[in-house]
């Protein structure tokens, strides 16, 4: 089921970010502005923040078996639309029907890792959390090459059949394991929403999303204005794969989620803050060791409303909601990077604030923990 989780996981991400290797040829085919093409990410954004809450509700009071065929289905059907996509508005519509689609990934995952991994709900997590960043990997470094050799319809049309087989594979083999779906009602959204931890792991994920996600989109403009090759931002998601598993076993040797979120949250704090200095060296380290911390913060703060009583029966839930409303710090965070260098002319003061705001929210959400 784990094997069927991480390619549940790398099928999201490759099917998100394989359209970043396609900027310069889709606005020249199409004849889109920066603007419009920003649009196309941001459709798929905003299905995956609207729809993440639903799906985990339905999967909470149904089963994340069943919810998942279906996102699969739609998966497959919104990534094919893509491939066949007439113009800019069709294009459009297919990013927003794969959003929805992709969104029940997030909440169905946590309740794969709540029935078949009660005993290790920390690796159960840090397994399907590497397929993101493998997902992401394959994205970024695959569709370069597939455009040299084919059309970039054509490579939509390839991905839509990993998403087939993905689909396939869990409807042969996606099964239950001693799962309990819980008698949620939308009234009781309301009493989940009281209870404190939830909103501490919505912002934790806040601080770690929002750092991870802006070094990922500045880094390589970053090391440019230092004379740096901009291809060492790779070592960002070489920590984000690492930290998946590595984490996982931690939060299962270890029971203190208070101090392993410190220690992370400190490393993340204190590595950014080093990009700043002009030590090649320094910076490699840094850059991996900031996407170890931020995605450990991650991965912990998703474990712990599997592994909780108070949170298990509505994990899916809980998850649901805060990866939908944490995805504020992916969305704000970049574009107060990018002012500040505007207004400075200099990347150290975007640096500063992303590891002063890490600060506050990690600070805030340790003390807040029990």
């Amino acid at each position: 089921m784990f094997a069927l989780a991480f390619a549940v996981a790398f099928l999201v991400h490759l099917l998100l970010f394989c359209l970043s290797p396609m900027v310069e040829i889709l606005m020249a085919e199409m004849q889109l502005s920066h603007a419009q093409f920003g649009f196309v990410f941001s459709a798929a954004m905003i299905s995956l923040i609207l729809f993440r809450l639903p799906w985990g509700l339905v999967a909470d009071r149904w089963s994340y078996v069943g919810v998942l065929r279906i996102a699969l289905v739609l998966s497959t059907a919104a990534a094919g639309l893509r491939a066949v996509s007439q113009g800019y508005n069709g294009l459009l519509v297919s990013q927003f029907l794969l959003g929805l689609a992709l969104a029940a990934a997030m909440p169905c995952l946590g309740l794969v890792v709540r029935a078949w991994a009660q005993a290790r709900p920390g690796l159960g997590t840090g397994i399907y959390f590497a397929g993101f960043a493998v997902g992401n990997a394959t994205a970024l470094g695959a569709t370069p090459v597939l455009l040299t050799l084919m059309s970039w319809r054509e490579v939509f049309g390839l991905y839509a059949v990993v998403a087939g087989v993905v689909c396939v594979a869990w409807f042969l083999l996606g099964r239950g394991h001693g799962d309990v779906n819980s008698a949620m009602r939308l009234s009781d959204i309301r009493l989940v929403m009281h209870e404190r931890l939830v909103w501490v792991l919505l912002f934790l994920l806040v601080g770690s999303m929002g750092c991870y996600d802006t070094l990922a989109s500045w880094m390589p403009r970053v090391l440019q204005m230092k004379g740096i090759q901009p291809e060492f931002a790779s070592l960002l998601p070489a920590g984000f794969l690492v930290a998946g598993p590595v984490t996982g076993l931690l939060l299962d040797r270890f029971r203190s989620r208070r101090m392993l979120l410190a220690l992370l949250g400190a490393g993340a704090v204190a590595f950014t803050a080093l990009m700043i200095v002009p030590s090649l060296p320094l910076l490699l380290l840094c850059l991996f060791v900031v996407g170890f911390t931020t995605t450990g913060v991650s991965v912990t703060s998703l474990t712990m409303p599997v592994e909780r009583q108070q949170l298990s029966p509505y994990a899916g839930t809980v998850v649901g909601f805060v990866t939908s409303v944490s995805n504020v710090g992916p969305l704000v965070a970049p574009v107060v990077f990018g002012y500040l260098i505007d207004v400075t002319g200099f990347y150290a003061a975007s640096l500063a604030t992303v590891a002063a705001v890490s600060l506050v929210l990690f600070l805030a959400c340790v003390k807040a923990m029990k």
